[in-house]
């Protein structure tokens, strides 16, 4: 949502309507606004590490020197190889890239000490700058998101481990504790829970009241709710999406086969005949 996306948009693109973020086709990897220069998730793990890496090689090759890439993952990820195959050619050629390491401390369901051999993380890297903070401290992270940002424009990569936690299980077939207690996750949420400390600032200084943030929680669970209902009559995506935004050119693509014969155009926004298969028409 920080990138241009509403809640609406977002909850609708989870429940596979047209009204979602990516029209319903992308579900929660998939989330994309080019606009704001958010390029999504990746269906592959570590997949995101090398595009990433495409993006601020696009931005020097542009000498584009107002903003950078935060490439994203999580710990479990840190040990591809794509991740260091990307940041040594980042590190070559300088790129203007922050690999932001989102350490939660149990990847999908195995404690970094259990699939890391070296810890921290972010110093695996060695002849890359690499710094590790707070994740459950939103100032914490606002000010580093600026530091990292101007540091990587000017002298290349570095690596950015956020300490921070999913109290949920990885996926619906992970119950959460399996792996770990039901004691740990209960007091991380009352020690570290970043939602309860800025509404412990918010109160210690006297900006609102218990009773005022109450309220704010209220209407907005009450309109999440109100947009929900809306969504469940929202249409699904029409099938001609199948076809849409799959390359940059759709119109009367080359299709090469085996030899001239057996080449085509093809054109996928053609409802009737959307295939050429005519020799005389094949390099028009």
């Amino acid at each position: 949502m920080s990138r241009g996306h509403t809640p609406k948009e977002v909850i609708a693109e989870m429940m596979s309507r047209y009204t979602g973020a990516t029209k319903g086709k992308g579900g929660s990897m998939h989330y994309y606004n080019k606009k704001n220069n958010f390029y999504g998730g990746h269906g592959i793990v570590g997949a995101q590490i090398p595009m990433g890496t495409g993006l601020a090689f696009g931005l020097k090759y542009k000498k584009n020197r107002d903003n950078c890439c935060f490439t994203m993952y999580g710990d479990g990820t840190v040990n591809q190889g794509q991740s260091l195959e990307s940041s040594n050619m980042a590190g070559l050629w300088k790129l203007p890239i922050c690999y932001v390491i989102e350490n939660n401390r149990y990847s999908m369901g195995t404690s970094v000490e259990r699939h890391s051999h070296h810890t921290p993380i972010m110093s695996k890297f060695r002849s890359f700058p690499g710094v590790k903070t707070d994740g459950q401290c939103v100032f914490q992270v606002r000010e580093w998101t600026k530091f990292c940002k101007q540091h990587v424009i000017k002298k290349g990569p570095m690596f950015w481990e956020i300490d921070t936690y999913r109290y949920q299980g990885h996926s619906m077939s992970d119950p959460g504790i399996s792996y770990r207690t039901k004691g740990e996750v209960t007091d991380f949420r009352k020690t570290r829970d970043c939602i309860q400390k800025v509404k412990d600032i918010i109160l210690d200084n006297k900006f609102a009241t218990e009773k005022e943030l109450k309220a704010i929680e209220n209407e907005i669970r009450d309109k999440i709710e109100a947009e929900i209902e809306e969504i469940f009559k929202d249409p699904l995506p029409p099938a001609e999406e199948l076809f849409t935004e799959l390359y940059i050119n759709q119109d009367k693509m080359f299709i090469r086969g085996c030899d001239l014969e057996g080449s085509y155009h093809l054109d996928l926004l053609e409802k009737n005949n959307n295939v050429n298969r005519k020799k005389n028409e094949v390099f028009e």
